[in-house]
């Protein structure tokens, strides 16, 4: 059976990153996925008319870059996802790498709820910041 991390295994400063590079292809499939066609995503040319002056990959696709951090690595299988509080500060392209990054700034023994800061920067700008919060197994014996 595969565990992720524990409260117990967890401390302060805990870090993780992961770095994924946007492809037409996460665009198409994430569109199909969620429902999301808005031409911003989609079309070119009408992406082109906008203020990004081209197109743009869902917000949504790069937040599930931190689900994905939570989910396999910090804290990892067992963890249940409660909050994400995200603020998109630049967007991301087509081709873009971003480097997601959570590291452990709170830790709460009641509930043995985990608060992570939660960042994603393409070529070291700060696309999306903000914070999660997990519940995680105690780690202590049954």
């Amino acid at each position: 059976m595969i565990q992720g991390k524990t409260f117990a295994d967890l401390a302060l400063g805990m870090q993780v990153s992961i770095e994924n590079t946007v492809s037409e292809q996460d665009v198409v499939d994430f569109a199909r996925i969620s429902g999301d066609h808005n031409p911003l995503h989609m079309d070119e040319e009408y992406a082109r008319t906008t203020q990004f002056r081209g197109r743009i990959a869902h917000g949504a696709l790069s937040a599930s870059y931190i689900s994905a951090i939570l989910g396999n690595d910090l804290p990892g299988p067992g963890a249940v996802f409660m909050e994400l509080n995200l603020k998109f500060v630049r967007p991301v392209r087509i081709g873009d790498t971003v480097t997601s990054t959570a590291e452990v700034i709170e830790m709460v023994e009641r509930g043995y709820r985990v608060r992570l800061a939660v960042k994603g920067e393409v070529d070291g700008k700060v696309c999306m910041k903000g914070e999660a919060l997990v519940m995680v197994p105690s780690g202590k014996a049954e």
